[in-house]
C-alpha cells in the first residue's frame, strides 16, 4: 500500500466525471492534487472541493507549449494521472475527419506530449509514477468506435511501451483500461452499455489499482473478460460475432 498523505500528483483531465471523482478520492487520502483541464473556471470549482491542499492548473493537451508551461507550475510531483479524452461514436459512413482527429490529439498525442514532457524528469532523478488510462475498446476493433478505439489501442500500448523501458527502475508505469463510465462522453451513446460504471466506483477501481504493484487493471472484471478473451480469437471468429 502507498502512504498518500504528502503526496503530490498532477491529474490531468480533472474538471469532469471520472477526473473530478478521482481527485476527490486523492485528496480525501491526503493527496496535494494538482488539477488541469482547459476550463479554469471547473478547476477552480473542483479545487475547492477538495479537502487537501490543491491547485487549479489550466491546460490544453492539445498544445506543447501549454504543457510544458503547465508542467513548470506543477514542478517536482510524485505522480501524473492521464485522465484527459474526448469521443463521438461513429460509423464509418458518418466518419467526421475534424472529429476523428481529435479524439486521436487528445487521447493518444496529448498522452505523448505529457509522457515527452514528464517521463525524462522521472528518469533523471529516478523516481516517479505515470498513470495512463486505456479502454476496453482498445483490445480489438470494435464496430462503432472507429477513431476512439484506435486512439485508446495507441495509449495502451504507449504504456506498454514505457513499463518494458521502465520497470526495473524506480519509475512506475500503471494502465487503466475502464469500460462504459456514466459520463457526459457515454451520454452520447445511443445503445445499451453493459455494466456502466458510475464515475465514483470507476475512481476507486483506479486508485485501488493505483495501490498495487500491478501493471494493468482492466474493469468492469467480469466484462473486461470478454475482451480478454476476444483477442484470442483468430479474426474469421471475431469478425463473426461483432461484424
Amino acid at each position: 500500500m502507498t502512504e498518500w498523505n504528502g503526496k503530490k500528483y498532477w491529474l490531468i483531465g480533472a474538471s469532469e466525471g471520472l477526473g473530478r471523482a478521482l481527485a476527490l478520492q486523492l485528496s480525501r487520502a491526503g493527496v496535494e492534487v494538482y488539477a488541469s483541464a482547459r476550463s479554469e473556471d471547473r478547476l477552480n470549482d473542483l479545487v475547492d472541493e477538495l479537502p487537501a491542499k490543491a491547485h487549479a492548473v489550466p491546460c490544453d493537451v492539445s498544445d506543447l507549449d501549454s504543457i510544458r508551461a503547465a508542467a513548470e507550475t506543477v514542478g517536482d510531483v510524485d505522480g501524473v494521472i492521464y485522465l484527459a479524452g474526448v469521443y463521438w461514436p461513429m460509423k464509418p459512413a458518418e466518419i467526421d475527419p475534424e472529429k476523428m482527429a481529435t479524439m486521436g490529439d487528445i487521447n493518444l498525442n496529448g498522452a505523448m506530449r505529457v509522457v515527452g514532457v514528464m517521463v525524462p524528469k522521472f528518469v533523471a532523478r529516478g523516481s516517479g509514477h505515470l498513470v495512463l488510462t486505456g479502454s476496453l475498446s482498445g483490445f480489438r476493433g470494435l464496430p462503432g468506435a472507429v477513431g476512439y478505439g484506435a486512439s485508446k489501442a495507441g495509449v495502451m500500448s504507449l504504456a506498454e511501451t514505457l513499463h518494458a523501458d521502465l520497470r526495473k527502475t524506480g519509475v512506475r508505469v500503471q494502465l487503466v483500461n475502464p469500460g462504459f463510465i456514466r459520463t457526459r462522453l457515454t451520454d452520447k451513446n445511443d445503445f445499451s452499455m453493459p455494466f456502466l460504471m458510475e464515475p465514483e466506483d470507476a475512481a476507486t477501481e483506479i486508485f485501488e489499482h493505483m495501490n498495487s504493484a500491478r501493471f494493468a487493471r482492466s474493469f468492469p472484471r467480469v466484462f473486461s473478460w470478454m475482451f480478454r478473451i476476444a483477442n484470442l480469437l483468430p479474426d474469421w471468429a471475431y469478425f463473426r460475432i461483432v461484424g
